[in-house]
């Protein structure tokens, strides 16, 4: 397993995470399709920071018929 290759996607969702929490800060709630189309990185990055987020407990991931709607959790 390439150790430099696994830092550097770490890395480079953890970056992402801290853009999408800067994202929802700035603007709310979105839905989760703008995050992605929003976000500088690629989708499947997009979606692993989300996860990130989601399990630091720092978002609420709430579905609105077909629609995912990201805000982060108020404290």
């Amino acid at each position: 397993m390439a150790t430099a290759t696994s830092t550097a996607c770490i890395e480079q969702i953890g970056e992402t995470a801290g853009e999408i929490w800067h994202l929802l800060y700035e603007s709310g709630p979105l839905p989760l399709t703008k995050v992605v189309k929003l976000a500088d990185a690629p989708r499947d990055v997009v979606m692993q920071a989300v996860g990130w987020l989601a399990r630091e407990g720092k978002l609420l991931i709430e579905e609105d018929g077909r629609k995912k709607i990201v805000g982060l959790v108020e404290s």
